[in-house]
């Protein structure tokens, strides 16, 4: 190589030289290796077949066995949802309105008085049914509902009140002092009906209540704790909310 001499202009002088990029036999490689793969993708997916379409020659490779139980599984599926449905309007059905929900609740006469005398015999006679002491005057409930089949004076009863539900059951309210509904009256668990007295052949003001089974006198006592209510304890059923 020759040696420039000083005294030779120099041609470069206030010229920018740009770098030449290399040129890499890898980087040539994986670029073509790209576009080719790009190049056959496209070729392939111009012969798929139609996703909403069936091969019939597809079909023909499948063994009967797995049609069949192909089949199966969708009938399946489609039994199960038909099941769901039925299980759905069963739960419909077995739905109870509210009404149909306060027509069998069961609760206490009276929120306040004092129990004085059970079911039995009592001076060699049935005593059938329960007394509960409380002020006179003080109003008391119907514990169930039903239908007001006698209302009025009925001698050792002394005004009284007699109601009838669908069951067969009677529930008898004794010694009132004032009724405050009459017979053909259809009522509710926990409406007013009465009054507490002392009327007929009674030795102390209060409630005498009594509960006829099918035209036969039982004990209220165990009778009514079957339907959630404690005549001792005071405690009344826990539907009693929904009266």
């Amino acid at each position: 190589m020759r040696q420039r001499l000083s005294s030779e202009p120099d041609r470069y002088r206030g010229r920018r030289r740009v770098p030449t990029p290399p040129r890499s036999r890898y980087a040539i490689a994986v670029t073509s290796a790209f576009v080719g793969a790009g190049v056959v993708a496209l070729g392939a997916a111009s012969n798929l077949p139609d996703a909403k379409s069936v091969d019939p020659q597809a079909l023909k490779g499948l063994g009967q066995n797995q049609v069949a139980e192909a089949l199966a599984e969708r009938d399946a599926d489609t039994g199960a949802a038909s099941r769901g449905d039925d299980r759905g309007t069963e739960v419909a059905k077995t739905k109870v309105s509210a009404e149909q929900s306060a027509s069998d609740v069961w609760l206490l006469p009276m929120d306040d008085y004092e129990f004085t005398s059970a079911y039995g015999m009592r001076w060699g006679k049935l005593h059938a049914g329960i007394d509960l002491a409380a002020p006179e005057g003080l109003p008391y409930k119907a514990i169930h509902g039903g239908k007001v089949t006698q209302a009025g004076y009925f001698g050792g009863y002394g005004y009284a009140i007699t109601i009838a539900d669908d069951d067969g059951n009677e529930v008898v309210y004794g010694h009132s002092r004032r009724l405050l509904v009459k017979k053909g009256d259809v009522v509710k668990a926990g409406q007013v009906i009465g009054e507490v007295g002392k009327t007929g052949a009674s030795y102390g003001t209060h409630l005498h209540l009594e509960i006829h089974v099918d035209g036969n006198p039982t004990d209220p006592i165990p009778f009514l704790a079957e339907r959630g209510v404690d005549i001792k304890l005071q405690v009344e059923s826990p539907y009693a909310a929904a009266s």
